[in-house]
C-alpha cells in the first residue's frame, strides 16, 4: 500500500501552503519557465508554471484542484517524463518516501535542463524539537527512519546552495513542525493524521505522551517550560531548501537514466 493512501486522507484540510515558504520556493525557481513536480501530492507550493506533477497515490491526487497541474500517476524513480524536458523539477516534502533515493534524484537531474529543488528537513536539528524529545519518542523514531540525511541528498545533487526554511508561528501548512508554538494543535487527530511521522506510528505508542501533553497544558507547565517560544515570530526546526543549479555544469554530467 502506498504510504500516502494511509497519511494523505487529510491533506487538503490541514496541509495549505504558507506564503512565507511558497515565496522561498518561488525565489529558486526564478527564472524558470516549465516545472515538473515530483511526488506532488495535493499539489501544495505547486508554481503555476507546473506543466506535470508525478504522485503515486490516488488518494493525494483526488484532493488537487481542479485548475492544478495534470497529475500522472507513477513514482519518482521511473519518471514519464522525457530528457532535459522541463526547467525544472521539484520535490517538496516528499523524498523521503521514495523506495529507491538514488534513482528518483538521478531521475529528477535527468528530466531538468537548468534546475533541481528540494524542501526536506536535517533531522539533525529536527530531533531537537521539544514535542519529539519530550513527549513522543516513538514519533521522532519513526521520523529518523523517514529522514534522508542532507549530506546523501548533497552527494546525488553535487553542488548546491542550501537554505534555511524557518516555520513562522502561525505556519498555515500543518506538517510536523509547524505547531510548534500552537501545543493544543497536536492533540488534535485529525491534525496528527496529516503528519506522516503521526500517522505511521502506532496510536498506542503515541498516547502517554499526548495525555502528558495535555496534562502539561492544562497545568501551565508546558507554558512555564518553553516560556521563551512564545515570544519567537518563527523557529528553525531543520527545514531546508536544496537547489541545484544545472546550467552550471558541463552537460556530460546530467544524470543516465537506470
Amino acid at each position: 500500500m502506498i504510504r500516502y493512501d494511509r497519511a494523505g486522507r487529510t491533506y487538503s484540510a490541514t496541509r495549505q501552503p504558507d506564503p512565507r515558504i511558497r515565496a522561498v520556493i518561488e525565489q529558486a525557481l526564478h527564472g524558470v519557465t516549465t516545472v515538473a513536480n515530483i511526488g506532488a501530492g495535493t499539489g501544495s507550493y505547486e508554481p503555476s508554471n507546473t506543466v506535470v506533477a508525478v504522485e503515486p497515490s490516488q488518494v493525494m491526487i483526488r484532493q488537487r484542484q481542479a485548475e492544478a497541474a495534470p497529475a500522472v500517476r507513477a513514482v519518482a524513480e521511473h519518471l514519464p517524463i522525457g530528457t532535459a524536458a522541463v526547467d525544472a523539477s521539484i520535490a517538496l516534502l516528499t523524498a523521503h518516501h521514495w523506495s529507491d533515493l538514488d534513482a528518483g534524484i538521478a531521475e529528477m537531474l535527468h528530466i531538468a535542463r537548468r534546475r533541481v529543488v528540494i524542501f526536506t528537513w536535517d533531522d539533525t536539528v529536527f530531533h531537537e524539537f521539544w514535542l519529539l524529545r519530550e513527549y513522543l519518542p516513538a514519533a521522532a523514531d519513526t521520523d529518523a527512519r523517514l529522514a534522508v540525511p542532507i549530506t546523501k541528498l548533497v552527494s546525488l545533487l553535487g553542488a548546491v546552495s542550501i537554505r534555511t526554511v524557518p516555520v513562522p508561528h502561525d505556519c498555515l501548512d500543518g506538517f510536523g513542525g509547524a505547531y510548534w508554538r500552537r501545543p493544543h494543535a497536536y492533540l488534535d487527530e485529525t491534525v496528527r493524521a496529516g503528519i506522516s511521522m503521526f500517522a505511521l506510528t502506532p496510536k498506542s505508542l503515541l498516547d502517554r505522551g499526548l495525555e502528558r501533553l495535555e496534562a502539561d497544558l492544562a497545568s501551565g507547565a508546558w507554558a512555564r517550560r518553553h516560556a521563551d517560544l512564545l515570544e519567537l515570530p518563527e523557529l528553525d526546526l531543520g527545514y531546508r531548501l536544496l537547489v541545484a543549479d544545472l546550467e552550471l555544469r558541463p552537460e556530460s554530467r546530467r544524470s543516465p537514466r537506470r
